[in-house]
C-alpha cells in the first residue's frame, strides 16, 4: 500500500500545482459550449450533465473489464493487446523513459524525435510516428498504478476530451516547465483544462477502488476473526 500512497500523493501534488495556475484567459473568455445541449440515450442533457453521464458509463465499463479479468494486470494486458494496443516489457523501463519525460505505463501516440526514441527502444525499428502503447518493466506490476493507466487508455480509446496527444503534451509541458500559461491560445487552455480534468477523474477512480477494496478486506477479516454477526 505504501507504493500506492506515494503514487497518489505525487499525483495530488501535481493537481494542486495546476489548480493554483493563473489561467487568467479563461476568466474573461466566453465559453459558449456550456450553453449547448446534447442527446444521450434518448434524453436531452447539458454539456456538464453529459460529461458526468459519460464518466459514469466509462467507469462502469472499466469495472466490468477489471472484474472479468479478476483485477490481474497481466490478464488485462492480454485483452489490451486484442484491442490493437502494443505492450512492451523492458528491463528498468522507467530509466529508459525518463529522458523523454515519460513514465512506464500507458504512453500516448508520438511523433518526431520522441517517436524515433520509442520505436528504437521498443521494437528496434526506425519510426517517426508511433501509436499508443504500454511500456512496462519486467516483473510484478502494482495493481493500483496499473488501473490508473488502464483508465487513461480506455478513455483514450473512447476519444474522451483531454486524452489526445496534444492535450497530454500541454499537461506535461506545464507540469515540468516554468512556461507561463498566459502565452497559450484559448483552444490550448481548454485542452489543458480537459487534460487536468481527466487526470483527476482517473485518480478518483483509483482512490475509490482502493477504498472499496480495503473496506471489503477489513470486513472479511472481521468476519473471519469475530463472525459475521458482529459486523
Amino acid at each position: 500500500m505504501q507504493l500506492f500512497k506515494n503514487f497518489i500523493y505525487t499525483i495530488l501534488s501535481i493537481q494542486e500545482k495546476f489548480l493554483k495556475m493563473r489561467l487568467s484567459k479563461t476568466l474573461s473568455a466566453k465559453n459558449t459550449s456550456k450553453k449547448k445541449t446534447h442527446y444521450y440515450k434518448g434524453s436531452t442533457l447539458t454539456l456538464s450533465s453529459l460529461a458526468e453521464a459519460e464518466k459514469l458509463q466509462l467507469e462502469e465499463e472499466i469495472n466490468l473489464i477489471l472484474k472479468k479479468y479478476n483485477y490481474e494486470p497481466e490478464e488485462i494486458l492480454k485483452y489490451i493487446k486484442t484491442q490493437g494496443t502494443k505492450v512492451f516489457y523492458i528491463e528498468n523501463a522507467s530509466k529508459l523513459l525518463n529522458p523523454i519525460g515519460e513514465n512506464e505505463g500507458f504512453i500516448y501516440p508520438a511523433k518526431g524525435s520522441k517517436a524515433l526514441y520509442l520505436s528504437l527502444a521498443t521494437e528496434k525499428t526506425i519510426k517517426f510516428k508511433t501509436d499508443e502503447m504500454f511500456v512496462l518493466s519486467i516483473g510484478n506490476i502494482n495493481k493500483y498504478y496499473f488501473i490508473y493507466h488502464l483508465y487513461n487508455w480506455f478513455a483514450f480509446k473512447h476519444k474522451i476530451a483531454g486524452l489526445d496527444s496534444e492535450s497530454q503534451r500541454l499537461l506535461k509541458k506545464y507540469l515540468f516547465e516554468t512556461s507561463d500559461t498566459k502565452n497559450l491560445q484559448l483552444s490550448e487552455i481548454y485542452k489543458l483544462k480537459d487534460a487536468i480534468h481527466q487526470d483527476k477523474a482517473a485518480i478518483e477512480f483509483v482512490v475509490k477502488l482502493c477504498r472499496n477494496y480495503e473496506g471489503t478486506k477489513q470486513a472479511l477479516d472481521k468476519m473471519k476473526n469475530e463472525g459475521s454477526a458482529n459486523l
